[in-house]
C-alpha cells in the first residue's frame, strides 16, 4: 500500500496528513507554535520553532504509516511571509507573516503616489502591509542593517522547502503572492525589484507548482523516511484550500472562515476586477485563484462576546450561550449595523488603518443586538467579495468551510447574506489535503486536479445548500444594498473617527 503526504504550514499550526490512494485510510498530525508580537503591529514566527513543528508532525505521520510506502510529499504554506537569509542560507530575521502591518506607512505612500492599481494588475497582489514587496520597502527605509546583510530573501514556503530538500527555490503560487512577480512573464519584474531595492539574484528561482525536488538525507533522517522521496514544490494555502474542498469548478466559490476569512474561485488564467479589490494567485500554470480576504472574521464575534457577555463563564458552552443571545434578535438587528474593522482590514477596501463602528444605535438595542450585528457585519463583508467575484466570473454556488459554521446562526446568516446557494463542506484537513492532491497531480498519477481530488477525497453527493427563510433573505438583501452605500461613504466617516483617536 502507498500513500501521499500533504503538508500545510500555517500561521500557528503545522498540519500533515497521509492519505492512501486506494482506500479510505488516512492519518493526520498537528503541531502548534506561537505567533509573536515583539512590537506593536509586528506579527512574526520563529523560524526554528516552525521548522521543528514541521519535522515533528511529519515524523508522527510517518510512524503512523507503518509499512506503507510514501510516494510523494506535497508542501503548502501560508502566503506573504518574508525572511532574510545570510550567505549560508540561515535566517537573519523572524518570518514576517501576512498579519504583520509594520509597513503600513510604506503601503499608504504607494497608494498616495497612485501606484496601487498598476502594481496590483502587474503582480496580482494588492498594495498592503501584508505584501512582501511592501515589507521589503520597510526594511530599506527602517532596517538598513538587515537589508544590507541579507544575502537572499525568501518566503515561508521557500524556507520549508529548503529545510526538506536543501534547495532554495520558490514556486509560482508563492511568487504570485509576493507583489514582485510579473503575471504576464511569470518572472520577477524589474520594476518591482527596483521598488524593493533588490537584485534579481537575491530572490529564489521560480519553479512551477508541479515541480519535484528530492527529500535530502538530513531531512530524511529527521523524519524517518528514505532520502530521495519526491517533494512537490506545491502552492499556498488559499489556492490549496479551494482544491481540498472541491471548489475548483467554474461558478463555484470557496468561502473559508476562521479568525479571518476569504472567498476565492478558480479561473484558467490571471483575472482581476477593474476596481482593484481582488487578488490573483496561482494554483498551477493553468489554474489561478482570484478572490479576496478579510482580517476581521470570527475574531469579531469572539470580541463581541467578550465585551457584551463578560458574565458568561468560560468553557466549551460559552460560544453556544453567547450566540443564543444573538439568535433572539431578528435578521438585521433592528437597524443596528457594525462596520467590523477591529484589525487592520484587507478586502474590499485594502486599508489597514480602517477602524470599526456601530451605526444606528438605539436605546432598545441590547447585547444580543450588538453580538448579532457583529456577525452580520462580517457576513456583509464576505457577501461584498462574492458580488465583486461575480462581476469577474459568474458565481452560482458558494462552498463554505471553517469552525464558525458549526453554529446554526453563522450558517443561516452567511447563507442569507451571500444571496447564493451556500453548501457546507468538511474542512478537517483543508489545505493539507490540497497539498496531497497537487502532489499526486505533479507525479502524473492523477491526470488532472479534479481526478486527484476524486482519488483522495471522493465526494459522493454534494450536501444540500443551507436552508434560508424567505424573510431573512429579503432582510439581508436590503441590508447588503445599504452596506454598499455605507462603504462608499466611509472615507469621510473614517477621517472623523481618526480625529477622535488620541495621538500616540
Amino acid at each position: 500500500m502507498s500513500v501521499v503526504i500533504g503538508i500545510d504550514v500555517g500561521t500557528t499550526t503545522a498540519k500533515v496528513i497521509a492519505v492512501d490512494t486506494t482506500s479510505s485510510w488516512r492519518v493526520a498530525a498537528f503541531r502548534e507554535y506561537q505567533l509573536a508580537e515583539p512590537h506593536p503591529r509586528w506579527q512574526v514566527q520563529n523560524p526554528a520553532m516552525v521548522l521543528d513543528a514541521v519535522d515533528r508532525a511529519l515524523a508522527e505521520v510517518v510512524v503512523a504509516c507503518g509499512g506503507r510506502t510514501v510516494d510523494v510529499i506535497g508542501v503548502g504554506s501560508a502566503m506573504h511571509g518574508l525572511v532574510a537569509l545570510d550567505e549560508d542560507l540561515r535566517p537573519l530575521t523572524d518570518i514576517i507573516t501576512w498579519a504583520d502591518t509594520r509597513a503600513y506607512a510604506e503601503a499608504a505612500a504607494l497608494r498616495a503616489e497612485g501606484r496601487a492599481r498598476e502594481l496590483l494588475h502587474l503582480s496580482g497582489t494588492p498594495v498592503h502591509p501584508m505584501s512582501p514587496l511592501v515589507k521589503l520597502r520597510w526594511f530599506a527605509a527602517n532596517d538598513t542593517s538587515t537589508a544590507g546583510r541579507a544575502h537572499r530573501w525568501a518566503g515561508l514556503k521557500d524556507l520549508v522547502l529548503l529545510h526538506l530538500t536543501g534547495k532554495l527555490v520558490t514556486e509560482l503560487s508563492t511568487a504570485s503572492a509576493s507583489g514582485l512577480l510579473d503575471l504576464g512573464t511569470r518572472t520577477w519584474a524589474d520594476s518591482t525589484l527596483d521598488l524593493a531595492g533588490l537584485r534579481r539574484e537575491q530572490l529564489p528561482e521560480v519553479l512551477p507548482t508541479t515541480a519535484l525536488l528530492e527529500l535530502s538525507p538530513q531531512a530524511a533522517e529527521r523524519v524517518g523516511l528514505p532520502a530521495g522521496i519526491p517533494v512537490n514544490t506545491g502552492a499556498t494555502d488559499g489556492p490549496l484550500g479551494n482544491l481540498g474542498t472541491g471548489a475548483i469548478e467554474p461558478g463555484i466559490a470557496g468561502l473559508s472562515m476562521g479568525t479571518s476569512g476569504a472567498v476565492r474561485t478558480v479561473v484558467p488564467e490571471p483575472r482581476l476586477d477593474e476596481g482593484g479589490r481582488l487578488f490573483c494567485y496561482a494554483l498551477t500554470d493553468d489554474a489561478w485563484v482570484t478572490g479576496a480576504a478579510i482580517s476581521n472574521g470570527g475574531v469579531v464575534a469572539r470580541w463581541a462576546g467578550e465585551v457584551y457577555a463578560p458574565d458568561v463563564p468560560p468553557g466549551p458552552l460559552r460560544d453556544v450561550q453567547v450566540l443564543a443571545m444573538a439568535e433572539q434578535v431578528p435578521a438585521g438587528s433592528d437597524g443596528l449595523v457594525m462596520l467590523p474593522y477591529l484589525l487592520g482590514e484587507r478586502a474590499p477596501l485594502w486599508d489597514p488603518e480602517l477602524t470599526g463602528a456601530f451605526l444606528g444605535v438605539r436605546h432598545a438595542h441590547g447585547r444580543g443586538h450588538f453580538i448579532r450585528a457583529a456577525i452580520e457585519g462580517v457576513a456583509l463583508q464576505m457577501a461584498s467579495i462574492v458580488d465583486v467575484l461575480d462581476s469577474v466570473t459568474p458565481i452560482t454556488e458558494v462552498r463554505c468551510t471553517g469552525g464558525v459554521f458549526r453554529a446554526d446562526l453563522w450558517r443561516t446568516v452567511m447563507a442569507a447574506t451571500v444571496g447564493r446557494p451556500l453548501v457546507p463542506t468538511d474542512d478537517a484537513e483543508g489545505s493539507a489535503l490540497g497539498s496531497a492532491i497537487l502532489a499526486l497531480y505533479a507525479t502524473g498519477r492523477a491526470e488532472s486536479l479534479a481526478a486527484g481530488l476524486e482519488m483522495l477525497s471522493p465526494r459522493g453527493e454534494v450536501p444540500d445548500p443551507i436552508t434560508v427563510l424567505p424573510e431573512d433573505r429579503t432582510a439581508y438583501a436590503g441590508l447588503r444594498g445599504r452596506a454598499a452605500h455605507l462603504l462608499g461613504a466611509y472615507d469621510e466617516l473614517q477621517a472623523y473617527l481618526e480625529a477622535l483617536e488620541p495621538s500616540s
